[in-house]
């Protein structure tokens, strides 16, 4: 029996990777139950094929199961990506002003986020939200780090648009 099988070895994959997952899962879909469904789906699969997936190829597996997860629920659909927008509690001032300036700006950078090619905006909102490295987004994405950094250079310069002057 594979060590992957091992009720213990599942469970630390699954607190170890779900959140990322799930994360990567979003970015793609732009829907947050649809990414847990399919991160859950993902993690089945790899139930299921325990036996033949040793524990350190846990990750590829799962990110190319729920990869393809994805592709099969938006096979000959267009995918339009809608972002809700993120709302960091920062200090400033209190004033509607300020409030509506806020948010017309968060507005205008994800609609500037969701015009990305996916693979731009991939790489952008891992490196921005979950904080991964440029290494670790070359190794669950299973592309170089050149890639990557080329990708959020790209992604950079859309964001840049905001601010023409600069």
């Amino acid at each position: 029996m594979s060590k992957t099988c091992q009720e213990s070895t599942f469970q630390q994959l699954f607190i170890e990777l779900s959140e990322r997952l799930r994360n990567y899962l979003y970015y793609h879909c732009g829907n947050g139950e649809t990414a847990e469904d399919i991160m859950q789906d993902a993690f089945i699969k790899l139930w299921e094929h325990c036996k033949k997936v040793p524990p350190e190829k846990a990750k590829a597996f799962l990110y190319r199961v729920g990869h393809n997860l994805f592709l099969d629920i938006v096979k000959h659909k267009k995918v339009v990506q809608k972002f809700e927008a993120i709302r960091t509690e920062r200090p400033g001032p209190d004033t509607p002003q300020f409030q509506i300036e806020q948010q017309e700006f968060e507005e205008r950078l994800w609609k500037v986020v969701s015009n990305m090619t996916e693979k731009n905006r991939v790489v952008f909102l891992m490196n921005r939200l979950d904080g991964m490295t440029y290494a670790q987004i070359a190794d669950t994405l299973d592309i170089g780090v050149k890639a990557v950094e080329k990708r959020m250079q790209k992604a950079l310069e859309a964001i840049r648009t905001l601010y023409p002057k600069f």
